[in-house]
C-alpha cells in the first residue's frame, strides 16, 4: 500500500518534523542489534530496534519529550496533563521534570505497579482511574478541561507522532543496504506513523507492517472498515497497547502507507519474549515483543527466505513477578 504521489505533501510534512525533532536532548540513538538464533530459526536476517534501552525504558521518550519541549512558555506554565497506560507516562514525566513543568499523569488501576512507581520517581503526580486506557482517557480529558493545563496525547498529536519518527530515521542510517520490511507494535499508532511516513516517503519499497494484540486490535478493525472504530472491549495483557481506537493523525497516515496489519495472540507474545531473551538476555514487556511475534506468523505464513526485517522492541517495563506466567504461556506455544 505504498503512497501515491497525491499522498507525498502529508509525508514530507512528517518527514520534516522528523528531522528538525530535537529529541537527543533526552531519548538515546538505540542500537539496532542482529538476533542470530531467531534469523536461523526463520531463515531470515532479523534485527532488534532496541527501544527498550531508552531511559524510561521504551521509546515512548521521543515523542513525549518532543511535544512538551516546544510548548509555549504560557502552556509550560499552566502544567501538563496526559492518559497513559504507563510507558508514555514515564517518558512525559521524565521530560516535563527535565524542562521544569508540573505534570498529572492518569493511568488505568490495571497498570503494572512498576510503571506507576516509574512516574511518581520521575516527580509526576500519577492518578489511578478505570480498568482500562479508554476510561483513564476520558477522566484525563475532563481534568485538562476543568483546570487548563495542557493536555498531551500518547500518541493522537502530529509533534508527538514526528518524535516517535525518529526511530525509522535511525533505522535507516543504521542500516542502508537491503530492508524488505519493517514490523511496528501498534496501540494508538503514533509510532507506526512516524515510522511509515518517514520510511514511505525515502524507501517506498520498504514494507510497513503492524502487529497488533488480537485483544485490542483497533488498527485492523480501522483499515478492514475504512474509518476508525471503537472497540467494544479490550485485553490487558500487551497493557502498552491497549488502545480501543486508533488516533486521527495516525490513520490518516496509516491508511496510505501501513501495507498490511497481523493480530497475534498473548501466548505468540509470551514466546516471542522468550524468543527476545534468548538473542539479547533482555526481556521486553508484552507490547514490546508484538513485533518479533508478527515477524514469526508472517515467516511461517509466507515462506519467505533470505529477507532483512526489522523488529521494534519497543517497551520493557514488566512486573518481574510476571515473568512466572510469561514463562508458562512461552512454553505452551512453543508445544
Amino acid at each position: 500500500m505504498t503512497a501515491t504521489p497525491a499522498e507525498q505533501t502529508p509525508l514530507e510534512h512528517y518527514v520534516k518534523k522528523i528531522l528538525a525533532a530535537p529529541v537527543y536532548e533526552l531519548a538515546v540513538r538505540t542500537p539496532l542489534q542482529a538476533a542470530p538464533a531467531l534469523s536461523e530459526t526463520l531463515g531470515n536476517r532479523i534485527l532488534l530496534k532496541r527501544e527498550d534501552l531508552q531511559p524510561t525504558f521504551s521509546f515512548k521518550i521521543r515523542g513525549a519529550y518532543n511535544k512538551l519541549v516546544q510548548l509555549t512558555p504560557e502552556q509550560r506554565a499552566r502544567g501538563v496533563i496526559t492518559a497513559s497506560a504507563g510507558n508514555h507516562a514515564q517518558g512525559v514525566a521524565l521530560a516535563a521534570r527535565e524542562l521544569g513543568i508540573s505534570a498529572s499523569i492518569v493511568m488505568p488501576l490495571t497498570t503494572p505497579e512498576l510503571k506507576v512507581l516509574g512516574v511518581r520517581n520521575r516527580g509526576a503526580e500519577a492518578l489511578l482511574h478505570g480498568e482500562s486506557f479508554p476510561f483513564a482517557l476520558a477522566y484525563a480529558l475532563e481534568l485538562a478541561r476543568q483546570t487548563g493545563r495542557e493536555f498531551v496525547s500518547p500518541f493522537d498529536d502530529p509533534q508527538v507522532i514526528a518524535g516517535q519518527g525518529t526511530v525509522a530515521m535511525e533505522i535507516l542510517r543504521q542500516h542502508p543496504g537491503q530492508l524488505d520490511a519493517v514490523f511496528v507494535p501498534v496501540g494508538g499508532g503514533g509510532l507506526i506513523a512516524g515510522i511509515a511516513a518517514y520510511i514511505k516517503y525515502l524507501r517506498p519499497d520498504v514494507r510497513i507492517i503492524g502487529v497488533e494484540s488480537e485483544h485490542s486490535a483497533c488498527l485492523a478493525a480501522a483499515l478492514s472498515a475504512a474509518e476508525r472504530v471503537i472497540l467494544a472491549e479490550v485485553g490487558t495483557f500487551a497493557d502498552g497497547v491497549a488502545v480501543a481506537q486508533i488516533g486521527v493523525h495516525s490513520f490518516e497516515v496509516c491508511r496510505f502507507c501501513v501495507d498490511e496489519v497481523i493480530t497475534v495472540s498473548n501466548d505468540q507474545l509470551c514466546a516471542a519474549i522468550k524468543d527476545i531473551y534468548d538473542d539479547t538476555r533482555s526481556i521486553t514487556e508484552p507490547s514490546g515483543a508484538l513485533a518479533v511475534a508478527g515477524i514469526k506468523q508472517y515467516a511461517a505464513r509466507t515462506g519467505l527466505r533470505d529477507q532483512t526485517w526489522v523488529a521494534i522492541n519497543s517497551g520493557a517495563n514488566i512486573n518481574f513477578d510476571s515473568l512466572r506466567h510469561v514463562a508458562e504461556r512461552a512454553a505452551v506455544d512453543a508445544v
